[in-house]
């Protein structure tokens, strides 16, 4: 489905990010949040948000001639038909934009490509890209709430969700019948149709899918320090417990990898394939925390399990009340908040 997006809107979210110079994909500000992922603006049933609106902008070569035709082609619609952009304009002036919104489900990632004068070219503004089996290179781009793993193996997410288990305080007793408690009321909503899709908490709150997301797209730079630590780390517990897959290791072998890493001191660690495990340490935590009690869209905090965690947890001991009011900053259908809509 196609939506009707005004000119000024699209200006107002590109020239910041695409006004400089230059190649595009090296040079925009922010170039990660192309194309634009955003609410659904149409009306839609009470409690219903099983969509997003995906803006895919294109934007001239400034010292070649704008081309005639612009589309683009991609695994969200039928593939052999691609969908024209509209030339994007100022004070009835071209601006050598281009631009076309169309409406795609939530919880979804899909491949396209620009057609160009009739020729096939990735997106050259999002960084996001994958190479098929027939080495065709193609854009990428992923809705909110998106649960598979884009960038990370199944052996690093199952160490990853041990080493972020640590940092959050969602293993212990309570806070474990708490996620249990809150995952069933979700899934309660669901079948009644007052939330648009299944959410899982089937570990603690999505953090690690969270970081998935980051890596994948704004923190795509430092991709190559998970790839780089988790391979150590990997090896690192392996040799030292050669009989028990790292994931399953005792809680107390990561406290002590953890001070370890802190204090930039850890045995066996190959400090010139990488010097500084300290810095990881804080990087996973940042991205951990980042990942968990960030906006629900990115795919980390689940359902807003972690915030609903906090609203059960802090409370007013006179009044009674939460301390912690997420849904009057959250949008429909978990939250209250009217702004988004």
């Amino acid at each position: 489905m196609i939506v009707e997006t005004d000119d000024l809107w699209v200006l107002n979210h590109c020239t910041k990010a695409l006004a400089r110079a230059g190649d595009p994909a090296r040079t925009s500000a922010e170039a990660w949040r192309f194309p634009l992922i955003t609410p659904d603006r149409r009306e839609r049933p009470a409690g219903r948000d099983d969509f997003n609106e995906v803006t895919f902008v294109f934007r001239a070569n400034l010292q070649a001639e704008s081309p005639d035709e612009v589309a683009v082609l991609g695994t969200f619609a039928t593939l052999y038909e691609p969908i024209p952009l509209r030339a994007i304009r100022f004070l009835e002036e071209d601006t050598g934009y281009f631009a076309l919104t169309c409406v795609v489900p939530k919880g979804q990632m899909h491949r396209y490509q620009f057609v160009v004068d009739g020729c096939l070219t990735p997106d050259p503004i999002n960084p996001q890209r994958v190479e098929r089996e027939n080495g065709k290179v193609w854009s990428r781009f992923f809705t909110d709430g998106y649960l598979q793993p884009l960038v990370l193996e199944t052996w690093e997410v199952q160490l990853l969700t041990r080493l972020t288990c640590h940092i959050l305080p969602f293993r212990v007793p309570d806070a474990e019948d708490f996620l249990k408690r809150y995952a069933q009321g979700l899934r309660r909503k669901a079948r009644d149709a007052e939330v648009g899709m299944l959410y899982h908490l089937n570990e603690s709150v999505g953090e690690v899918n969270g970081i998935d997301k980051l890596l994948a797209r704004e923190e795509s730079h430092r991709l190559i320090d998970y790839r780089i630590c988790l391979k150590m780390i990997d090896t690192l517990l392996r040799s030292r417990y050669p009989h028990s897959e790292p994931s399953q290791l005792p809680s107390a072998v990561f406290t002590k990898l953890y001070e370890d890493m802190a204090i930039n001191t850890v045995d066996d660690w190959d400090y010139s394939a990488y010097s500084n495990p300290q810095f990881f340490l804080y990087l996973l935590r940042r991205h951990t925390v980042t990942a968990a009690f960030g906006h629900p869209r990115y795919a980390g905090n689940v359902g807003a399990a972690a915030w609903a965690y906090l609203e059960e947890r802090y409370m007013n001991p006179v009044t009674g009340e939460s301390l912690f009011d997420w849904r009057a900053a959250l949008e429909k259908p978990l939250g209250r908040n009217r702004d988004y809509s």
